[in-house]
């Protein structure tokens, strides 16, 4: 990871981690999902960044997609604990005393992580059906997957020959279902719906001996527990593993847009071999090496939070929609309102949002989840042309409204406040004026022309009383945020575009 490259990292898990490796705190505070990232940093060297033109198209698509779901599973479910964390020994709030497995071990370490290890043996989602989630997922207007295929506990939701921790292996339940092969399945639900594929894969493996080695003290973090340059062969051999379950995922899961490759600290990766190599199977897929910078990161991925300002690159914010990557019977859900807020706020800065679902340890997608879904649904058929395939357009944001563009024509994406159900009387920003013969409308009512009037070099947009104040339960799909379309709008204090 190259360190000196970066402004300020994020890693994306249930709480922000300061490893020991990373900044040699004292403090650590680690984040349970699967996932390392550096966002913001100076400029990557021009002679490290992509020039493939099929890459850069292909990124120019991912940018229209805006809205993906990811899904973090796993026998961790059994538990109600986070998603591989609770293995390393300093991530001490993965192991919080209202966690049941823990105390009944009597808070002993190597009790826990042995057992939790071995919840492979145990783990069997009867009730698992990609369709549904898929179905909900498509409804909802996602784009696009990021699917866990292995986080950095080790346990494979795929068929792999390189080990047998897995979901297809004799040691788990699961393995004699005819949808055994988890990975396979979501990603074939989800295509048959347009959902593009994407598959998230960890690094580091704390199951592995040759990343974790069992003979020495447990580290279980984003570098192994040994020195690689006093262990060559050792390393070697990790790497030529994970190399190869790449490549089964490469070559055996129909057409894949994105991998993204989490956890890899430090150096002596080799992504290059392993780009050139899921490339070669896999022509013009985006790989997301988190915080490599360069070729081998496509797109940066801050996570649980939304950048202050539009970012010069690509960029996702992956999300939960709870509180927690992996499931838990006590989560949070944040609201629709909230849901829609946040995509609004990211993709007017120019991102895409990745919102995060864990299912519980049957299969299933959380009815508050579902819930959440079909609402988010609602919005976006009304509202999704103010959302797919838009680019930023300064100012990005003035108070209330949020501003995206597509082609000619700007949109101005008003945010409800706190017990606001129906769109405003006036909406009023600067730098943007209707251009001649432009429409004002507003989505959902493109029959009734809008009223406006410059003010400056901004425009306010005034709605009639009978859309701003239309009859109770009347486009309630429309109540967490209202989008108005100027179909042929120009913006001061730019380029002509």
């Amino acid at each position: 990871m190259k360190m000196s490259n970066t402004a300020y990292m994020t890693r994306p898990c249930d709480q922000w981690v300061l490893c020991s490796w990373f900044a040699k705190l004292s403090a650590v505070v680690l984040i349970a999902c699967c996932a390392a990232t550096a966002e913001v940093r100076s400029e990557d060297a021009p002679a490290d960044k992509e020039t493939d033109p099929t890459i850069l198209a292909n990124i120019e698509k991912f940018r229209d997609w805006k809205l993906g779901l990811f899904i973090h599973w796993g026998p961790c479910t059994q538990w109600d604990a986070p998603i591989a964390w609770p293995l390393t020994p300093v991530a001490t709030w993965a192991r919080a005393d209202d966690l049941p497995a823990w105390v009944e071990r009597g808070k002993n370490f190597d009790v826990f992580s042995r057992d939790f290890f071995d919840l492979n043996k145990t783990f069997n989602p009867v009730q698992f059906n990609p369709d549904v989630w898929a179905e909900a997922a498509a409804d909802a207007g996602m784009k696009y997957v990021m699917f866990v295929t292995k986080c950095h506990d080790g346990f494979a939701l795929f068929d792999t020959k390189q080990s047998n921790y897995s979901i297809t292996d004799p040691s788990c339940p699961f393995h004699e279902n005819p949808r055994a092969n988890v990975a396979k399945e979501v990603l074939d639900a989800f295509r048959k719906r347009g959902v593009r594929a994407g598959m998230y894969f960890s690094m580091p493996d704390w199951h592995h001996p040759d990343y974790e080695d069992p003979a020495l003290p447990y580290k279980r973090l984003f570098t192994p527990n040994y020195d690689i340059n006093e262990h060559p062969d050792k390393w070697q051999r990790y790497l030529k593993f994970y190399r190869g379950q790449v490549e089964e995922l490469m070559t055996g899961y129909g057409p894949v847009d994105v991998l993204w490759l989490d956890g890899g600290g430090g150096s002596g990766w080799e992504t290059d071999k392993l780009a050139e190599m899921a490339r070669r199977h896999q022509p013009g897929i985006l790989i997301v090496h988190r915080g490599a910078g360069g070729r081998y990161e496509n797109y940066r991925t801050p996570e649980q939070t939304i950048p202050p300002h539009a970012l010069p690159f690509p960029w996702e914010t992956c999300m939960t929609m709870g509180d927690l990557w992996a499931y838990s019977s006590r989560d949070y859900y944040k609201t629709t309102r909230e849901l829609v807020h946040m995509l609004v706020d990211v993709v007017a800065k120019g991102g895409n949002m990745l919102l995060n679902i864990g299912p519980d340890a049957e299969g299933r997608f959380p009815p508050q989840a579902l819930e959440r879904l079909k609402e988010l649904g609602e919005w976006t058929k009304v509202n999704g042309e103010a959302i797919y395939g838009t680019r930023a357009v300064p100012p990005y944001r003035e108070g209330r409204v949020c501003l995206t563009r597509k082609g000619d024509a700007v949109y101005l994406i008003y945010l409800a406040v706190p017990g606001e159900i129906k769109p405003p009387h006036v909406i009023s920003v600067s730098g943007i004026q209707p251009a001649e013969g432009a429409e004002v409308t507003l989505l959902g009512r493109e029959d009734v022309p809008l009223q406006w009037e410059k003010q400056g070099n901004g425009v306010t947009v005034r709605i009639p009383h009978k859309l701003s104040s239309p009859v109770a339960g009347e486009y309630p799909e429309c109540r967490h945020a209202w989008a108005v379309k100027i179909s042929k709008a120009i913006v001061h204090g730019e380029a002509k575009h």
